[in-house]
């Protein structure tokens, strides 16, 4: 028997997002989000609200980098999420997250983190808090390749529990997309 628990914002993998800006002097920040996902086939959105420093950071230069969390910096991600750029500017360094330019947006990579997403910005509704991002590069660190593709469990990236307010690691492989559900034909 099913049990009702109202509306709520459970949606299993949902993926922990980092999302890095420069702000208007050159110094980078960087929040954590989990309410974002892939809306187009070169396009991302995501709920953030207007406060963040981040934001106005985006809005600023027009550009970001969005990197999944991975298990190996769990409590660097979550410092970056519920410590405010607006009241430490320096977070990145304090947390020890290291920075690079993007190398086709005006935004930073975080060198710790293996995978980033360049974007440029589409819109940014406050209202809703949907920003929307044009992908234009997929940068990944050649250690989490296996023959030159993505390896998710070297890359170990982590998904958001809301219900339970825990992180959990992803990689393990359960199927074949695009093969398995042929047996059923």
């Amino acid at each position: 028997m099913r049990k009702s628990l109202g509306a709520r914002t459970a949606l299993y993998p949902m993926p922990v997002l980092i999302i890095a800006a420069w702000d208007k002097d050159g110094v980078p920040n960087a929040m954590n989000a989990a309410w974002g996902g892939i809306s187009e086939e070169k396009e991302i959105s995501i709920c953030i609200s207007a406060e963040h420093k981040t934001t106005a950071n985006i809005l600023a230069r027009g550009a970001f980098t969005v990197s999944m969390a991975t298990a190996d910096t769990v409590r660097e991600c979550d410092y970056v999420g519920i410590i405010s750029g607006n009241d430490i500017p320096d977070k990145l360094e304090r947390c020890g997250f290291h920075t690079e330019p993007a190398s086709k947006v005006d935004a930073p990579i975080i060198s710790e983190l293996p995978m980033a997403l360049e974007c440029k910005l589409k819109s940014y509704d406050p209202e809703s808090c949907r920003l929307v991002g044009e992908i234009v590069d997929l940068s990944i660190d050649e250690k989490v390749l296996t023959d030159g593709k993505l390896d998710l469990s070297k890359l170990r990236p982590i998904t958001y529990d809301g219900l339970g307010h825990g992180y959990y690691v992803l990689g393990e492989r359960v199927g074949c997309a695009f093969s398995d559900g042929k047996k059923l034909v």
